[in-house]
């Protein structure tokens, strides 16, 4: 099979983009002493097509973490029509999550960051259920201290009250925090907050390990704080169509 030229581009863009942000990890785990392996990068690919989904499958990333159930749902398909095992990748949906949504962003979740209000489990436990499987959740923490209209998430102070409703919900798993930095602010403040609670929440629920936290322009205070899963977009594939 020939490879276009745009298609070897793009590879190699990727290639390099992947090198420097392995690079930007490992250095941040070396000041906080930890181990990389303990980081898993999740791919945000949101608005980017599919066939750089692939390639950055063939260049050894196995997460990728999508914003709206209906351009994964599309991407997969696209995927699958040409040949490629969706199923080969950790899907993590990192969007906001509409409640009529959660059903289908069940069906081929990994792992959902986002949960954020209690009328949004059954219908995530319905949709694993039709799959026969448990769901593994995040429950998002809003760091913003002036709880901007734009940000999802629970106060601090309320995360362990939907994390136990999470917990009590069959075909649901609770597995940790989500938080995002505020947009005008110190990241390491927010980031401090989203580990006290995750250390609440761990010493209720101990297989509760998972600490989502952390883009390109914030890792490392993310990886400081703890984090365990950071979510990359900009530093992986590149700027964003402005509107999109």
């Amino acid at each position: 099979m020939t490879v276009s030229q745009g298609t070897a581009d793009r590879r190699h863009e990727l290639a390099a983009n992947l090198a420097a942000l392995r690079r930007r990890v490992i250095a941040a785990c070396r000041n906080a002493g930890r181990d990389p392996e303990e980081i898993t990068v999740i791919a945000v690919t949101k608005t980017f097509p599919a066939a750089d989904i692939r390639l950055l499958h063939e260049l050894g990333v196995h997460d990728v973490g999508e914003n709206r159930d209906q351009e994964a749902r599309a991407k997969r398909a696209e995927l699958a029509a040409g040949g490629f095992d969706p199923d080969l990748l950790r899907w993590h949906f990192i969007g906001a999550l509409q409640v009529n949504k959660c059903r289908s962003v069940a069906r081929y979740a990994a792992m959902v960051h986002s949960v954020d209000r209690a009328e949004q489990l059954p219908r995530l436990a319905a949709g694993a259920r039709e799959r026969g499987r448990v769901l593994p959740c995040l429950v998002q923490v809003n760091l913003d201290p002036e709880v901007s209209p734009g940000r999802r998430g629970v106060p601090p102070a309320d995360a362990l009250t939907l994390a136990d409703l999470l917990a009590d919900t069959p075909g649901l798993e609770l597995r940790g925090v989500m938080g995002i930095a505020p947009l005008d602010g110190e990241p390491a403040a927010a980031f401090a907050t989203l580990a006290q609670v995750a250390r609440k929440l761990q010493a209720r629920y101990p297989a509760a390990t998972v600490l989502s936290a952390g883009m390109s322009g914030d890792l490392e205070a993310a990886i400081a704080a703890g984090a365990t899963h950071v979510r990359i977009g900009a530093a992986l594939l590149g700027t964003r169509v402005v509107g999109v």
